[in-house]
């Protein structure tokens, strides 16, 4: 698919919290990503012991689907999980919003980060709101099908 789809995609993750993240051994939960898009990964924070980073020690497959309208963007992303060693970059995606889970904050021994790199994703980008409605009208009017936006599949 061309790079405009991607390049919109990564804008577009980059303004979404949460998606559902699940792997081999591991049922759909929901998880927030950090997007970097420079390194082509997702980041997630989550505690030693859980299935997801047990699963990221092992190098699993994984899939993280994004549901967002007003992001404008619906997405299943495949990749795979891995575990992320760098200190640096945890301080870089560490946030307020992820100290609220560890009761030592960033000090806590039980914080893993996992990077999720994706592999190829079918993607969904709409126009928003407006353009929806206005979409679904004609569409109801001309029985054609309403343009809602682009999709397409990257490989990454």
């Amino acid at each position: 698919m061309s790079d405009d789809l991607s390049t919109e995609f990564w804008n577009r993750a980059e303004n979404i919290t949460a998606g559902m993240l699940s792997a081999d051994k591991a049922a759909p939960r929901p998880m927030a990503h950090i997007c970097r898009k420079g390194s082509n990964a997702l980041y997630f924070i989550t505690s030693d012991g859980t299935d997801i980073a047990d699963e990221a020690k092992n190098g699993a497959s994984a899939r993280h689907v994004l549901a967002c309208s007003h992001g404008a963007l619906y997405a299943t992303i495949d990749g795979t999980l891995s575990m992320e060693t760098d200190e640096k970059t945890l301080d870089e995606v560490w946030s307020p919003m992820a100290a609220a889970w560890f009761e030592e904050g960033r000090a806590d021994d039980d914080i893993r980060l996992v990077r999720f790199t994706p592999r190829e994703a079918e993607v969904w980008i709409i126009d928003g709101a407006p353009k929806a409605l206005y979409e679904i009208a004609k569409a109801n009017v001309t029985d054609q099908t309403p343009d809602l936006g682009n999709h397409g599949t990257i490989r990454f």
